[in-house]
């Protein structure tokens, strides 16, 4: 995308009333149950989580090395990517054309093009989160961190799937559902490799810790042969009871009182069943493939404003409440939105996109408000534009 796209997809969203109509709704449900979920006792554990990001990020390098060793320990083959050029070239040894790939949702991924990349290359590859999916089937980029789709109602969607997957289905959110479970259903079992993100990972223990609410992840990461995880280096976090609190403080900021499935992933299958000797595969998968992206994260750790950007969890609260997302949506960004998607593109992706997106910010402050972690937008989006001047 160049800037030019950037701004002419942004200006036509703020004249389009229909396409903030899903927005609309999913905010004000986010609301609500933003006021439900979110107590002293998750304020104080947030305040906790502050601080587990902040050594772990002014320790980053030693961070990486113990989870990579951790990782090694664990039976799992570790690599570091430096840059998101070397993420795919690590990816494509470990596939083939032809094979089929199951994924769950991932903004690392996003960054570094996989889904695009890996399709041209002759993968099947299939996004297993109902939202992404509808993106895969539109070839847009996500609108939302944990609700990729947010911009579509369920007209839309039922209209994509008819002309995409070519099935005569209603607009009924449950027979959208119950389709698609059905379809899936047939990727993850003939799947060769599965992959997803993390949302935080253990150094001490050699864990990936990843959470949902659709199974889709459990499937990924349990059926195939091989499973691939894609972890930005900020991700990682000492110990698995620092794990378990950044995955608190996510859901219930992200919305949820409680979230379905936690997955933990810290090995290949195994049995020591016959004879207490191991044999590797049982019903998961036989290799663990875990790959570090850097891709410009060891930089932002270095600097002294910039670093706050990789605290971030994710969890999208301050999206809902970004004044120019609830009327432009994800055109607010490019892969990663908002004011804060603006650093991060700027520091991963595009310098030019990323500065043009923090020159889009009102910087009305609200992010900081709403953020677990209280993260100073603003005054990341003032040093970028002050950076420039």
């Amino acid at each position: 995308m160049s800037v030019t796209e950037y701004f002419t997809k942004l200006k036509s969203k703020l004249k389009d009333p229909s396409y903030r109509k899903g927005i609309n709704i999913a905010t004000a449900n986010y609301r609500i149950k933003r006021k439900i979920y979110i107590d002293d006792y998750i304020e104080n554990l947030a305040r906790e989580v502050r601080k587990i990001k902040e050594f772990s990020i002014d320790n980053l390098e030693e961070m990486v090395k113990i989870a990579m060793d951790s990782f090694r320990e664990n039976g799992c083959e570790v690599y570091l990517a430096e840059n998101a050029k070397k993420a795919l070239e690590i990816v494509k040894d470990l596939v083939k054309p032809g094979d089929i790939l199951v994924k769950g949702k991932s903004m690392t991924t996003e960054e570094i093009m996989l889904r695009e990349e890996l399709t041209e290359y002759g993968v099947e590859l299939w996004e297993t989160d109902l939202g992404e999916l509808l993106i895969q089937l539109a070839n847009e980029f996500p609108s939302h961190p944990v609700t990729p789709a947010i911009h579509m109602t369920r007209e839309t969607i039922a209209e994509l799937l008819r002309e995409k997957l070519n099935v005569n289905i209603s607009s009924d959110p449950e027979d959208i559902t119950r389709f698609v479970r059905g379809f899936l259903r047939k990727k993850f079992i003939n799947a060769a490799i599965g992959m997803t993100g993390a949302n935080t990972v253990s150094a001490r223990d050699g864990v990936i810790l990843t959470m949902e609410n659709e199974g889709n992840i459990r499937l990924s990461s349990g059926l195939p042969d091989k499973y691939i995880a894609v972890v930005g280096i900020e991700k990682i976090v000492p110990t698995i009871q620092d794990a378990f609190r950044v995955l608190e403080v996510t859901w219930r900021y992200a919305g949820y009182k409680v979230i379905n499935y936690i997955n933990a992933v810290a090995g290949p299958s195994k049995t020591g069943d016959i004879e207490k000797i191991i044999v590797k595969g049982v019903h998961g998968p036989r290799e663990v493939h875990v790959i570090f992206l850097d891709n410009g994260r060891s930089e932002m750790a270095k600097h002294p404003v910039f670093k706050e950007a990789l605290y971030c969890l994710r969890c999208g609260a301050c999206i809902y409440e970004c004044p120019l997302f609830q009327v432009a949506g994800g055109n607010f960004g490019y892969k990663y939105i908002a004011g804060i998607g603006a650093i991060w593109v700027y520091h991963t992706i595009s310098k030019k996109i990323g500065l043009s997106m923090a020159y889009s910010c009102l910087r009305d402050g609200r992010c900081k408000i709403v953020c677990p972690l209280k993260i100073d937008t603003p005054k990341m989006i003032l040093e970028l534009r002050k950076s420039h001047e």
